[in-house]
């Protein structure tokens, strides 16, 4: 390369790394104090004042990605119930709580899950993973429910009936799932902890006959605890 022309390259990628440094020592802590301040009066409306926010990682650096810790005294519910409105403010890429706290508050939001969908289907198309229209308000109930589990692992499953070509189906189940997966991030679930797979016939409903339609399903189940990691002053990008 041309020493002049790397000269110049050299020179703008140091003026680019000193105004990102800028921009994050002085524009990353307004951010985060505006996060945090809409985040303290959610908390406050919900019930959860004797939870602390914390908007740093343990390496200091400031994250939109805050841990929850207290409230041990507040029942799963109310836990619960803060969670998903720290969640919910605009800018907030997901919470988690700290330490070993609320295990049971992270299953229910299972159970939350299953009850939703022990009556309904989330609805394709035929023969395709184009999730129908129609299931757009019972997939907003979904991730309503599972935003008290950010945080966790949360496995998105596709399942078929044992019609047709075993290939095809699993094929079609993991596409199906992949769909509802994109579909959650769409509404707020972090995408880091969606896991989407698909197994196609080889779990039918028991005590169901395997060719049985009702076996096309999607299920959702929260595997394993692990917190979001953030990168420093992990700000959103343009939307």
């Amino acid at each position: 390369m041309n020493p002049r022309r790397a000269s110049i390259v050299a020179a703008g990628a140091a003026l680019c790394l000193a105004l990102s440094f800028v921009s994050t020592r002085f524009e990353g802590p307004a951010f985060i104090d505006g996060l945090a301040g809409q985040a303290l009066a959610v908390r406050d409306a919900a019930g959860g004042q004797a939870v602390s926010l914390d908007f740093r990682d343990r390496y200091g650096w400031l994250t939109r990605h805050p841990v929850l810790r207290g409230g041990q005294k507040l029942n799963d519910a109310t836990r619960s119930r803060v969670a998903a409105a720290v969640a919910e403010v605009p800018g907030i890429g997901g919470v988690s709580w700290g330490g070993q706290e609320s295990p049971s508050a992270k299953l229910r939001c299972q159970d939350d899950v299953e009850a939703i969908l022990a009556t309904r289907s989330i609805r394709f198309t035929e023969a395709s993973a184009q999730i129908d229209p129609q299931s757009a308000r019972l997939l907003n109930e979904v991730a309503q429910a599972l935003r008290p589990c950010v945080g966790s692992i949360i496995a998105v499953t596709g399942h078929t009936d044992a019609g047709g070509i075993t290939e095809a189906n699993v094929a079609l189940s993991r596409a199906r799932a992949e769909a509802v997966r994109w579909a959650l991030i769409g509404r707020g679930i972090p995408a880091d902890g969606l896991r989407a797979t698909g197994v196609g016939p080889k779990s039918p409903i028991p005590g169901l006959d395997p060719y049985d339609p009702a076996n096309r399903r999607i299920e959702f189940s929260v595997i394993a605890s692990a917190p979001v990691k953030p990168t420093p002053i992990d700000t959103p990008g343009p939307s």
